[in-house]
């Protein structure tokens, strides 16, 4: 049975990732002049630490350097995490993707925009918005297996409930500060007024 570089370079990377914590999403070997570029991705949940990534990276350099998986040639090493543009493919995408507004291509040939709401390992609960912001939000139940491809879209103007709430709180919390002061400093004039 052969296997291509990039797979054995894929058996090398995924203990690595998993010991770091991390899961191996994407190993890419391409030419780049005289060199080769190495890129890899990892994620997690909760997202990946920059520091970390860091340490990964120096690791995994260590062991390509150490093994003959990637020859003698030079190459780049790039190791990041995926995009927002990462297609959802494993049930663990779509975990992370709780609460993102995604775009679902379904595998009958109709398209939703929702918002991812739970997860498991078979589906999604997703609120489906409504077309051209006409009618209301219906939730629905999309197995993975409708799914013929799927992306989070990035959301510019997305106003956060939690957010708004938090920005409301701090404005009346300093509204009453305000207030309390006014009124200490109108009994501090009354009271040098007497005198």
């Amino acid at each position: 049975m052969s296997t291509t570089p990039t797979d054995r370079l894929r058996a090398l990377l995924e203990p690595l990732a998993a010991e770091a914590g991390f899961d191996l999403e994407d190993v890419k070997v391409t030419q780049a002049g005289s060199r080769r570029q190495v890129q890899i991705d990892v994620d997690a949940d909760g997202g990946v630490d920059l520091d970390a990534i860091a340490e990964f990276s120096r690791r995994v350099g260590q062991e390509l350097d150490e093994s003959d998986v990637m020859g003698s040639a030079p190459y780049v090493l790039e190791v990041g995490s995926p995009g927002v543009d990462r297609p959802l493919t494993e049930p663990r995408h779509w975990r992370r993707a709780e609460g993102r507004l995604v775009k679902a291509h379904l595998a009958d040939g109709g398209e939703i925009v929702a918002r991812v709401l739970e997860t498991d390992e078979d589906g999604a609960l997703v609120e489906v918005q409504p077309v051209k912001g006409r009618g209301k939000a219906k939730e629905r139940r999309l197995a993975y297996a409708e799914v013929a491809r799927a992306r989070v879209q990035v959301e510019f103007s997305r106003k956060d409930d939690k957010l708004l709430d938090d920005a409301e709180d701090i404005a009346d919390d300093v509204a009453d500060d305000i207030a309390d002061d006014v009124v200490d400093d109108i009994a501090d004039d009354d009271e040098g007024a007497e005198h």
